[in-house]
């Protein structure tokens, strides 16, 4: 089981009023809720302030049930005001009814409840787009009785440093708004796989050096995926590899047969047929060249190397696919 509870609040008291964080909550809770090919994915509690008020107690029974119980992953995500206590040393989630000094949820309570989840909860992943929610995965002050604040199955990915701010910009959050890009697909890799690591790689990639700094911190043994959407080349594909390559090093020598579409070429090529299956092949090959998994062995592209007798070989990338093929764990 996946559970999620998400959070939105755009309606604080004047001059405070968030425009962004309402739309972030909606596209990301519905982005959740299903894998790209529409099978289940997260059950999804979503508190928004357009339909609810989120009050301190409201957000605080909602994340104690989160964490609660057994579950593969638990995710909770918060889009939202973020404030750092420098007295007390904690930040905090500011609630709707939230003042100076109860500003709404903490985020050591937050974290501690992430920890005790666990092994019950195999996964906690924290997403925060708020003001100053890199103290969140700041290790020093944070724990309690000599425990590490992040612990065992534990992943934070925050919109940027404790010092930081969380900018909005053309109805969303600059953070979430590069979170849905990767969860659409951007950030999946070649079996389609989006996890918290390669989210924080894309946001990471794609903000500038002077923009807000996104924080990426984890206490985990396997990853593990928030969403899938269709494999960049088919399985099925990737499992042939190995009939393709027979070792890493192999490599799969081409000809004109292979190649439908001779061009320029095509005079000095009439007298050689065109095969069927070589092409199917050859389809299949390109799709992996795509993506990187296979490289032309001399020539520049896939295309000469079919009509001048060339060859492809393995990347590093795909001589890894070829041997989770071998091993049968694709």
């Amino acid at each position: 089981m996946k559970k999620a509870v998400v959070v939105g609040i755009d309606a604080y008291p004047h001059p405070n009023e968030l425009t962004g964080c309402v739309n972030d909550a909606i596209e990301f809770a519905t982005l959740l809720e299903t894998d790209g090919n529409g099978d289940p994915n997260f059950e999804v509690q979503k508190l928004i302030s357009s339909e609810v008020e989120v009050t301190a107690k409201l957000l605080s029974d909602a994340i104690g049930r989160l964490f609660s119980g057994e579950a593969e992953t638990a995710l909770f995500y918060f889009a939202g005001h973020g404030i750092l206590n420098e007295v007390t040393n904690n930040g905090h989630l500011v609630t709707q009814d939230g003042s100076d000094p109860h500003w709404g949820v903490s985020l050591v309570d937050i974290l501690q409840q992430a920890n005790k989840a666990h092994p019950k909860i195999k996964s906690s992943v924290i997403l925060l787009d708020s003001c100053q929610s890199g103290f969140a995965g700041e290790v020093t002050g944070l724990g309690r009785e000599g425990v590490n604040a992040i612990g065992n199955g534990v992943t934070i990915l925050t919109a940027c440093h404790k010092d930081g701010v969380a900018a909005e910009e053309g109805g969303h959050g600059k953070f979430t708004d590069i979170m849905l890009d990767g969860l659409s697909g951007a950030a999946s890799d070649v079996l389609g796989r989006i996890t918290p690591a390669s989210l924080y790689a894309h946001v990471d990639q794609t903000l500038g050096a002077f923009e807000q700094r996104p924080i990426y911190k984890a206490n985990v043994q396997t990853f593990i995926t928030l969403r899938s959407v269709s494999p960049k080349v088919p399985k099925e594909v990737l499992r042939r590899l190995p009939d393709y390559f027979p070792s890493a090093s192999h490599v799969f020598a081409l000809d004109p047969s292979f190649e439908p579409d001779r061009g320029e070429e095509a005079e000095r090529l009439k007298s050689i047929p065109i095969s069927k299956e070589n092409v199917r092949v050859y389809r299949e090959l390109q799709q992996c060249n795509r993506h990187g998994l296979i490289a032309p062995s001399e020539h520049e592209h896939m295309w000469h190397s079919a009509v001048f007798y060339g060859g492809c070989k393995l990347t590093a990338t795909g001589a890894h696919f070829r041997r989770l093929a071998e091993l049968r764990k694709i």
